[in-house]
């Protein structure tokens, strides 16, 4: 039973999103849409929710199917009501009167607190909002479920808790999901998408193995594409020849010979198709200055404390040389902000447990990226901070993927990949060799979060990092401290952090 089938569909802004797109979705299919960002991702999901329209192709649905459409964002009408009554409204009015029941079975299958319930859905946290946004979705029993970036604000338990539920949707329920999370998509997946302007490909796999797959057709598609035009170009050397003696002996056949020979060769280049090529959403490089200190970064054996004065953890002794990239571990609430706070602190120089050597150059980038101010453009951060002159400043910008046209609005206007990259460039002209980079891959796409990954490593940059990016922690981080039970200790690996945190384990 097919329940949406696509032939030759191709959506068009501007350029192509994707055209040429053949697929059909089964009951029980969980796919994964992987594009690098602003390729049309969100587009397609909105296409295939009955909310966009193909530019040629055709969409086909199985009659009296229902989709349940998870969007990034909260809509306005929905941020003032209380959560319940937001998920109870996605039901038509009688069913709302007679099964109000199917809200609160949604909001428990999501392990939504009950004091959260009657709380307006704009007061909730970002994780908790893309909960109730997903009860919402369920409450109305869909046959496919359309998720577009559902582990965005989600700390590890949760992402967790989403991989259980989603593991649980009854087995012919259909899932297509739109995630720069690897880790997640490999997770919860069964088929990958990779959607392009031409030939998107689509693989019976999760994302890791259907990645190699890809790079090896790929790569076959390049070696038949210069096998071709290898060919067209032998032909068209036999069909010189031959002209030549033909022109000299006033051979008719050896014409008409000439003329089929550059026949076949026009055939063969214009059927010659070159591998996919990425256009990048815009570079991501970093930059380090070097040091010759032993340790970067010195934190003497402390308490660490709340802003309120209890006390969160005890860490002891530690110290972060060159070329170390240390990731902090640990579940929300535990502390982690509160001891980033204190190396920031001694970053600057401020009194306390926290000691920088002074040769120490730093570059901070936090989550919220509050670096960049909404309200100033980008080639005037970057030419005014940096001194770099008009020229070189809109070069740089338009290297880290920023157009022209947005180089001159407020930042405000640009979206999350785009200051993603933007805070990027900033890091890397400020020329650090210590980074404290705090969820760095929020709003990145997978070309973005790899780049970063190469980035950090081909440098041999020295890092604090806290990230729940499973996949760049684990390509990323050479030690790793882990903050549990009031106390923070170093551990060979974050494995047995991911088991606790996924698992919804107590982190003992």
């Amino acid at each position: 039973m097919t329940l949406i089938s696509l032939k030759d569909a191709a959506i068009t802004l501007g350029a192509p999103l994707f055209s040429n797109l053949n697929l059909t979705l089964h009951p029980g299919n969980r796919m994964g849409i992987v594009a690098p960002n602003g390729r049309g991702k969100s587009t397609f999901l909105r296409a295939l929710a009955g909310q966009g329209d193909l530019t040629s192709g055709s969409l086909t649905r199985r009659r009296g199917l229902i989709t349940g459409y998870l969007e990034q964002d909260v809509p306005d009408t929905l941020a003032r009501q209380p959560l319940r009554h937001a998920v109870l409204s996605a039901l038509s009015p009688e069913a709302r009167e007679s099964e109000g029941w199917r809200a609160d079975i949604a909001l428990d299958d999501l392990s939504i607190p009950a004091e959260l319930h009657d709380r307006p859905v704009g007061a909730l946290s970002g994780g908790w909002q893309r909960f109730a946004m997903l009860a919402r979705v369920w409450v109305t029993e869909p046959d496919v479920l359309l998720l577009d970036e559902p582990t965005n604000e989600l700390d590890l338990a949760r992402i967790g808790l989403l991989q259980r539920w989603i593991r649980a949707l009854p087995r012919e329920t259909a899932l297509i999901v739109a995630s720069h999370d690897r880790a997640f998509l490999d997770d919860v997946c069964t088929h990958t998408l990779f959607l392009r302007p031409d030939h998107s490909a689509v693989f019976a796999l999760p994302y890791g193995p259907a990645l190699v797959a890809l790079d090896e057709a790929d790569a076959a598609q390049d070696r038949q594409y210069q096998n071709d035009l290898r060919a067209a170009r032998q032909l068209r050397r036999q069909a010189a020849k031959l002209k030549n003696i033909g022109i000299n002996s006033g051979s008719d056949l050896l014409v008409m010979k000439t003329k089929q020979l550059n026949e076949r060769a026009a055939r063969l280049e214009d059927a010659a198709l070159p591998a996919h090529q990425q256009r990048s959403a815009g570079a991501i490089r970093l930059g380090n200055s070097g040091s010759h200190a032993k340790a970067l970064i010195a934190v003497e054996a402390t308490a660490v404390l709340a802003p309120d004065g209890r006390r969160l953890f005890r860490a002891p002794q530690l110290w972060i040389g060159p070329g170390e990239r240390v990731v902090l571990l640990g579940a929300n609430g535990v502390g982690k902000s509160r001891f980033l706070d204190l190396v920031i602190e001694g970053l600057r120089g401020a009194p306390g447990p926290v000691r920088a050597a002074p040769s120490v150059v730093a570059g901070i980038s936090d989550q919220r990226l509050t670096a960049l101010p909404g309200e100033v453009a980008p080639h005037a951060l970057i030419a005014g901070r940096f001194d770099i002159g008009d020229q070189p400043a809109r070069t740089l910008l338009a290297g880290a993927g920023i157009a022209i046209a947005l180089q001159g609005k407020p930042i405000r206007h640009l979206s999350g990949g785009q200051k993603a990259r933007l805070a990027m460039l900033m890091l890397r002209l400020a020329k650090p060799n210590f980074y404290l980079l705090d969820e760095p891959t929020n709003h990145l796409d997978i070309e973005g979060q790899e780049a970063l990954e190469t980035e950090l490593a081909s440098h041999g940059a020295a890092a604090l990092i806290v990230s729940h990016d499973r996949s760049f922690v684990r390509t990323t981080g050479t030690r790793f401290w882990w903050i549990r039970a009031g106390a923070l200790t170093e551990v060979e690996s974050p494995e047995p952090f991911f088991a606790a945190a996924l698992g919804g384990e107590p982190a003992r």
